[in-house]
């Protein structure tokens, strides 16, 4: 079977500045593959061009074998290709059960006509919505603030919406931007152990931009490095954290050559 994502020699380019150059990669189907590099190292441009938000200058993107290159993003959807972000996109004034059931596509009450002479579908329609949004509430163990403003939520509790929005359509790969950005670590646990549930339990395949490498290491193998637009290696973390070359790309390398960080040398990549 084909990789659920594959990327193929994809460039960028902003006027004269090339964000992505000349880039391949692949993610196999059942991962949960992650995304690291230092800042500017075309990450989030690579990310916005497979979620159908930017159209690659050239090359090409595929989506379980069919080319999605330049697809826009509510039609990368209904493929089953879904994102978060770094910042949560919730509905503020709508409850977390309500941000939910506004997910599934095609619902009968969408259409005014079917409102007036199809009643019983609609709210047959809607009953199933409001179950599957309580699955997906037990399932995350948000019930306490189930009927809560989404605005009123926490970072990380928005972060868990986010991830709990992806689950009422069929996902077949998720798209997840620093998640680990503004939450604490106890909600960071409960969202870590809901995406390896979703992987093992369901099949998710996750496809993770993370500066946390705790967090990378926790969930994802294989991890793969981005630097000056391009694939730099792919490996296990252990593997990376052992790569100078790697280290280099993150903090620069001191005068005899050997990588350091900011407090000596390098023992391990810190984003």
């Amino acid at each position: 079977m084909p990789p659920i994502i594959e990327v193929r020699h994809v460039t960028r380019r902003f006027g004269g500045f090339v964000a992505v150059n000349d880039c391949s990669l692949k993610v196999e189907r059942g991962s949960i593959t992650g995304l690291i590099g230092p800042n500017g190292a075309g990450k989030s441009t690579l990310f916005n061009m497979v979620a159908g938000n930017l159209s690659p200058s050239s090359g090409q993107i595929l989506l379980d074998g069919e080319d999605i290159t330049g697809v826009p993003p509510h039609k990368l959807f209904g493929k089953g290709l879904l994102r978060t972000f770094q910042i949560a996109h919730e509905f503020s004034r709508l409850t977390v059960r309500e941000n939910l059931m506004v997910v599934p596509e095609h619902q009968a009450g969408e259409s005014l006509l079917a409102t007036w002479v199809a009643g019983g579908r609609v709210r047959e329609n809607e009953r199933a919505v409001r179950e599957k949004a309580d699955e997906v509430i037990d399932f995350l163990k948000i019930g306490h603030v189930a009927d809560e403003l989404a605005g009123n939520l926490s970072g990380g509790q928005k972060k868990l919406l986010e991830l709990g929005r992806t689950m009422m359509t069929d996902a077949k790969v998720v798209l997840l931007d620093e998640i680990a950005a503004g939450v604490n670590r106890t909600l960071l646990n409960d969202l870590a152990g809901n995406i390896e549930r979703l992987n093992r339990e369901r099949g998710y395949t996750f496809f993770v931009i993370e500066h946390d490498m705790d967090l990378i290491g926790r969930l994802c193998d294989p991890v793969i490095v981005m630097a000056a637009g391009q694939v730099m290696m792919q490996g296990t973390l252990d593997e990376i954290q052992a790569n100078e070359a790697v280290v280099e790309a993150y903090f620069g390398g001191s005068p005899t050559g050997h990588a350091t960080t900011p407090n000596g040398p390098a023992a391990e990549v810190r984003a």
